[in-house]
């Protein structure tokens, strides 16, 4: 399964915006209870992945732990 074995920073900063978006906030629905969590689980840098998706418009909404458009 994906994400399980070659979800990483690499593979993160190669996915399609899209995909990352829902993927991320499923994990993040799911199975973590903060972003940092996340990104340690898998060693996903976590301000690139801010920048990443920023880059589409979306942001970090901790309260909600999910990201989202402003």
């Amino acid at each position: 399964m994906m994400l399980e074995t070659n979800f990483n920073h690499e593979a993160v900063m190669e996915m399609d915006p899209f995909i990352l978006l829902s993927t991320i906030n499923t994990k993040l629905r799911n199975d973590y209870s903060s972003l940092n969590a996340l990104c340690e689980r898998y060693d996903i840098n976590q301000s690139d992945l801010i920048s990443k998706l920023g880059e589409f418009g979306y942001e970090y909404i901790g309260e909600i732990n999910q990201f989202r458009m402003p």
